[in-house]
């Protein structure tokens, strides 16, 4: 799939942009603060409904105004859709698509997007919670009904902590009532959520493994073998159906609620995972180097984008491939290999700051982004 046109109204640092924009490769160079990782969040953010760099969406609203527009053309094959996301400073968000409206959540899936940017070291390097977002926002991108697993998720979690934290100080047989009803729809979500997550993780070893090795191709042998390992509190060994593991949740916070209750704090359930990841064996967190750390960041977005490309891998399946400063980060030798990994995708949208950065086997438009905007702008004025 591709996007042929991009309007902000409002977002980070744009009053107003449109961009209309082609398959295949387009570099974006410009110094830095001239926002080009602005615009290629926008499109991380169609796809997401969140931004790869902040955890809220009132960063994303430019100061002084109420709210930011995003609105892409999107194509898969013969279709075409028209999608808009108005994010707002207060209150819920506004979504449209084809200019009817619809809620926020209904506009995921009609664009796949993958961002590569150096926030995506916190993947190899960072807490759980990073490589839990990676493993959620696949799933949404592939199943869209994750979106309201999660949601339903995150609601019960809220409900049980809520609960929790006053029979720290009042043990009410009718809050301990209370609480097993929530137990059970806690329960219930955490189930379906770690069983997906297990089986994308089953689905991305080969990928994530082919992808880590041709990135450091000229690393020893041992170096290059990597391996992804699901960790949870519970034991969800040889389950694959939603009510058994829903029934090993419901044991889990049984046997811990004495302690849950005097911490106030739900303890165990897909909240509390994590993904283990190992090069040559060893835990790649506070082992692996600096360049190991960037090939298997790099290898996992990569995987997920191979994933999401379908089993033919055709074109109208592939999701945009965003590379922000990636390039930057990289020696030559893995420059290259990224390059030769990503030829042929759909398209592609790169930020660089000097085009010299770009590999010279990644060949494409380079669009000199504050030429770009004075035009525009210009344009907007006569």
């Amino acid at each position: 799939m591709w996007v042929s046109r991009l309007l902000l109204r409002d977002f980070r640092s744009y009053p107003q942009l449109s961009l209309d924009l082609q398959p295949g490769v387009t570099t974006f160079v410009a110094p830095n603060g001239w926002g080009k990782t602005n615009l290629v969040e926008s499109i991380g953010y169609l796809a997401a409904l969140r931004s790869h760099r902040v955890a809220g969406d009132q960063p994303l609203v430019r100061t002084g105004a109420e709210q930011a527009t995003i609105s892409a053309l999107a194509h898969r094959g013969p279709r075409q859709v028209t999608l808009e996301v108005t994010v707002r400073s207060k209150g819920a968000n506004l979504a449209r698509i084809n200019r009817s409206p619809v809620r926020s959540r209904d506009v995921l899936g009609l664009v796949h997007a993958v961002v590569f940017a150096p926030e995506n070291l916190a993947l190899v390097k960072g807490d759980p919670a990073e490589r839990r977002q990676y493993l959620d926002d696949l799933l949404i991108a592939r199943q869209p009904r994750f979106a309201g697993v999660i949601a339903d998720h995150q609601r019960a979690l809220r409900q049980r902590n809520a609960l929790l934290k006053s029979l720290r100080s009042n043990r009410d047989p009718g809050l301990e009532a209370t609480l097993d009803i929530w137990d059970e729809a806690f329960a219930e979500a955490n189930a379906q959520l770690v069983l997906g997550r297990r089986q994308l993780l089953e689905e991305l070893r080969a990928p994530v493994t082919a992808a880590f090795a041709h990135i450091a191709s000229g690393a020893a042998e041992a170096r290059q073998q990597v391996d992804l390992d699901y960790i949870s509190r519970l034991d969800y060994r040889g389950i694959d159906d939603a009510r058994a593991a829903a029934e090993v949740v419901v044991a889990g916070l049984a046997q811990r609620r004495r302690v849950e209750i005097e911490r106030g704090l739900t303890l165990v359930g897909a909240q509390r995972d994590d993904v283990e990841l190992l090069i040559g064996g060893v835990p790649a967190k506070g082992y692996a180097s600096h360049g190991e750390s960037w090939s298997l960041a790099l290898a996992l977005q990569l995987a997920g984008w191979e994933l999401l490309s379908g089993e033919d891998g055709s074109p109208d399946d592939q999701p945009v491939l965003v590379l922000d400063d990636v390039f930057a980060e990289l020696d030559a030798d893995r420059r290259r290999r990224l390059a030769e990994r990503i030829d042929g995708a759909e398209q592609v949208l790169i930020t660089a700051a000097v085009a010299g950065d770009i590999p010279d086997n990644l060949s494409g438009r380079i669009v000199d982004l504050p030429a770009h905007v004075a035009e525009a702008a210009g344009n907007e004025q006569s």
